[in-house]
C-alpha cells in the first residue's frame, strides 16, 4: 500500500473581511479591552458577532471541514468555481498561510507553483532564482547544478537566463517557476492555474512533465485548473469544492460532471433568472429551453427539435451587437455554436431600451444522447461582452425509440446526425 505523504482533518480557514484595524486607536484599545474582559467587541454593529463558528459580520469561512488523504504518486485535480476555496486549500498546504483550525500533515518537500512569480526576487536573474529555489528546498548547490541545463531548457529561456527577472514577461516567469518547481525533485509538486499564463505548447509541456513526475518517479501532484481536458488528462481523482466545502472526492469523470452541474445557475427543469445589472448596456434576463409549445423542458428525445428561449433587456441603445450561444458536452468539448445575425445582420443594433426575446431552433437528430451544457453571450460587434454566462444551463437528450438508446453503442461521439444510408441496387 502506497504512503500517505499529505493528510488533513477537520481544516478550516476564516478571513477577516475589510481592514483589520477599527480605523482609530481609541476603538482598537476599546476593542482590545473588551476582549480581555470576555465582553462584547463595542465597534460591532447592533446585532452583529464575530463568533469563529458561524459566518458573522465582517468574517467569511473560505474553508470548512475539509478531510484529505493523499498518497505517495497520486494526481489529485481540485477543481470548482471561483471562489470556491481552491486556492486557500494550496495556500495552507504549502504553508504559505495557516489554517483557522485543523491539521495539516506533510511528509516530504513541498514545491508550489501558485502565482506569477512565486518565489523569485526580481532583482537575481533566472539563474540565481534557480539557485535560491533550489537551497529553500533543502537541496545542495552540485544537485541544483546537475539539474540546471535541463531547467534551463525546459523553459525556454536560455538567452535570458542571467537577466533579472523582473525584466522577464509573465509567460517567462510562469514557464522557468514551473521548471524549477518539477525539476527540483519535491515528493508534492502543486500547481495552481498558472498555467493557463503559458502558451499551448507549452501547457502540453507542463502536463507530459507532471505525468513523467508521478508515474515515472512516484511522486505527488496537486493540480488546480478550469481546464476540464486537462484534469482528465492528467488527474487519476478530484476533489470538487463549492462554497469552501469539500462536495465530492473520487473518480475524475463523476467530478467533473458534479463540478459541471454545479455551475448550473438553477434547477435544470426552472426558468433561469438572471439578476437585473443597470450598469450593463444589455444584459440577459432569462433563459431556458423548451418544446414547439415553449413548455418548459429539460430532458429531449433524440428525434425531438431543441428550443432555446432567451430573454434579454437593452439599457443604453447600441449601434450593432449579438447574441452568441455556445453548446458544450459533458467533457467539456465545445460542439457548435450560432449568433443571432446568422440570418439577420446586426438586428439588436435596430431594437430600443426595452426587454426583447429570441428563439433559437436546434434541429432534431444532431445531439447524441447526453448530456449538454449552453454558455451565452451578448456582444458588441467589437469589444468585450455585455454579458456572459458560462454554463447558464443544462438538458439532456436521450433515446429510447431506437438501438441508439442502448449505451449511446453506434454514436459514441456527441454530435452525431441521422445520415441517409441507401441502398444501391444494380
Amino acid at each position: 500500500m502506497a504512503d500517505v505523504v499529505l493528510q488533513v482533518k477537520q481544516l478550516y480557514k476564516q478571513y477577516r473581511l475589510g481592514l483589520v484595524g477599527s480605523g482609530t486607536l481609541r476603538d482598537d484599545f476599546a476593542r482590545f479591552w473588551a476582549k480581555l474582559r470576555g465582553k462584547e467587541d463595542p465597534t460591532l454593529k447592533v446585532g452583529a458577532t464575530n463568533q469563529l463558528d458561524t459566518q458573522s459580520d465582517g468574517y467569511v469561512w473560505a474553508l470548512q471541514d475539509i478531510n484529505l488523504e493523499v498518497k505517495q504518486g497520486d494526481v489529485v485535480g481540485i477543481i470548482g468555481k471561483n471562489g470556491a476555496g481552491k486556492s486557500t486549500l494550496l495556500k495552507l498546504l504549502s504553508r504559505v498561510t495557516s489554517p483557522t483550525k485543523g491539521e495539516i500533515k506533510v511528509k516530504g518537500r513541498v514545491a508550489s507553483l501558485l502565482e506569477v512569480g512565486t518565489g523569485f526576487h526580481p532583482e537575481l536573474t533566472g539563474r540565481e532564482n534557480i539557485f535560491l529555489n533550489g537551497a529553500i528546498l533543502g537541496m545542495t548547490k552540485q544537485e541544483i547544478r546537475a539539474k540546471l541545463d535541463e531547467i534551463v531548457v525546459f523553459a525556454g529561456v536560455e538567452k535570458y537566463i542571467d537577466t533579472p527577472v523582473k525584466r522577464y514577461s509573465s509567460g517567462m516567469r510562469v514557464r522557468l517557476g514551473f521548471a524549477v518547481a518539477a525539476h527540483l525533485e519535491p515528493e508534492i509538486l502543486i500547481v495552481d492555474e498558472v498555467l493557463a499564463v503559458g502558451d499551448a505548447e507549452f501547457q502540453k509541456k507542463a502536463i507530459g512533465k507532471m505525468q513523467e513526475v508521478s508515474q515515472g518517479q512516484g511522486r505527488t501532484v496537486l493540480f488546480v485548473s478550469h481546464n476540464m481536458a486537462s484534469i482528465r488528462n492528467l488527474c487519476e481523482r478530484v476533489v470538487v469544492l463549492k462554497d469552501g466545502q469539500k462536495v465530492f472526492e473520487g473518480d475524475t469523470e463523476q467530478g467533473i460532471h458534479t463540478y459541471q452541474k454545479f455551475n448550473t445557475m438553477e434547477s435544470k427543469s426552472s426558468k433561469i433568472v438572471f439578476p437585473v445589472d443597470p450598469s450593463k448596456a444589455a444584459q440577459f434576463l432569462s433563459v431556458f429551453t423548451c418544446d414547439k409549445q415553449a413548455q418548459h423542458k429539460d430532458t429531449f428525445e433524440f428525434s425531438d427539435t431543441i428550443f432555446l428561449k432567451i430573454n434579454f433587456e437593452i439599457h443604453q441603445k447600441m449601434q450593432d451587437g449579438y447574441i452568441l450561444f455556445i453548446i458544450e458536452d459533458l467533457k467539456g468539448n465545445k460542439l457548435f455554436a450560432s449568433a443571432n445575425d446568422d440570418q439577420s445582420d446586426s438586428v439588436i443594433g435596430k431594437l430600443d431600451e426595452n426587454e426583447h426575446s429570441f428563439i433559437a431552433k436546434i434541429p432534431e437528430k444532431i445531439l447524441a444522447p447526453g448530456t449538454y451544457y449552453v454558455t451565452l453571450s451578448l456582444k458588441p460587434k467589437i469589444g468585450k461582452p455585455h454579458h456572459k454566462i458560462e454554463n447558464a444551463l443544462s438538458f439532456e437528450v436521450i433515446d429510447t425509440k431506437t438501438y441508439r438508446g442502448m449505451k449511446n453503442l453506434y454514436r459514441p461521439l456527441s454530435i452525431a446526425p441521422e445520415i441517409d444510408w441507401r441502398l444501391i441496387l444494380d
